[in-house]
């Protein structure tokens, strides 16, 4: 499980990396994301809707876009209210107190948690996608999509980190230090992203964060100039539908080179269970 110490941290393009990385070595890999906020939506070929984020990963996986990658899609509509969508398919309008109150554990959790199931039979690994930060502490109880699910699944977590917004290191520790001690066993380790610069200007922050929280960082990952278009409504990207999906397989093919020249693989794969 891919998680971020923010919005925008970079875990659409990290699981997508990924899911290629894992699809090249010969893996039939899946993402999965169980509730996400995104306009930017993508409409399979059976009609149903996920987020464009996860039919990109979907195609880094070579694999054909499934609407169960992204069970449970939020199209904001503005004044705390959202459409919501269940594998693919309008379930109903509704207030964020609602939603909390009355669906996201009661319906939401369970109808996740089965569908990882069928896509973990199905799939040598599943790369699964947080959404914005695990260390929300005012929404914890509700977050589906971060330690809880993590925790249900017997996940491994890699926490992802915007090196670009600067406040690094300090968000890797803060994370770390606003998680239950259950969930911080989880973590793995992190992905510093985002990184332009000297890379042995890092080391001494890298050192101290190590001892600080006792878990490895794992890569730096350079800033890659490429234009697939993050999920997370924060985020502020070009629009999806201005990408031709004929132009996604190339930048994947460069995402996840970046990725595997920057990053220790094998422990990422360790952390996979391969």
């Amino acid at each position: 499980m891919v998680q971020g110490t923010s919005s925008g941290a970079g875990k659409s393009t990290i699981v997508a990396g990924l899911c290629r990385i894992f699809s090249d070595a010969g893996r039939k890999v899946a993402p999965f994301k169980s509730q996400n906020m995104s306009s930017n939506l993508y409409q399979t070929a059976g009609g149903l809707k996920m987020a464009r984020a996860q039919a990109i990963q979907a195609v880094a996986a070579r694999r054909e876009p499934d609407a169960r990658m992204n069970p449970i899609l939020l199209k904001p509509l503005g004044d705390y209210r959202s459409e919501v969508l269940v594998n693919g398919r309008f379930y109903a309008e509704m207030h964020a107190r609602e939603y909390y109150e009355n669906f996201v554990l009661k319906q939401g959790f369970p109808l996740a948690l089965k569908v990882l199931d069928s896509l973990r039979r199905e799939n040598d690994v599943v790369v699964i996608e947080g959404a914005g930060s695990p260390a929300e502490i005012n929404i914890a109880r509700y977050d589906i999509a971060n330690m809880l699910l993590a925790e249900k699944a017997e996940s491994p977590v890699v926490i992802v980190a915007d090196i670009e917004r600067g406040g690094c290191f300090a968000s890797i520790v803060g994370t770390m230090q606003l998680l239950k001690p259950k969930h911080r066993v989880l973590v793995k380790g992190f992905l510093i992203n985002k990184f332009r610069g000297d890379l042995a200007l890092l080391a001494p922050a890298i050192k101290t964060t190590e001892k600080m929280t006792r878990k490895r960082v794992l890569g730096v990952v350079p800033k890659i100039e490429i234009e697939l278009p993050e999920e997370d409504s924060l985020d502020g990207g070009r629009a999806g539908s201005e990408l031709p999906q004929e132009s996604w397989g190339w930048q994947l093919d460069l995402l996840a080179k970046a990725i595997k020249e920057n990053a220790d693989i094998e422990r990422l794969n360790r952390v996979a269970g391969f």
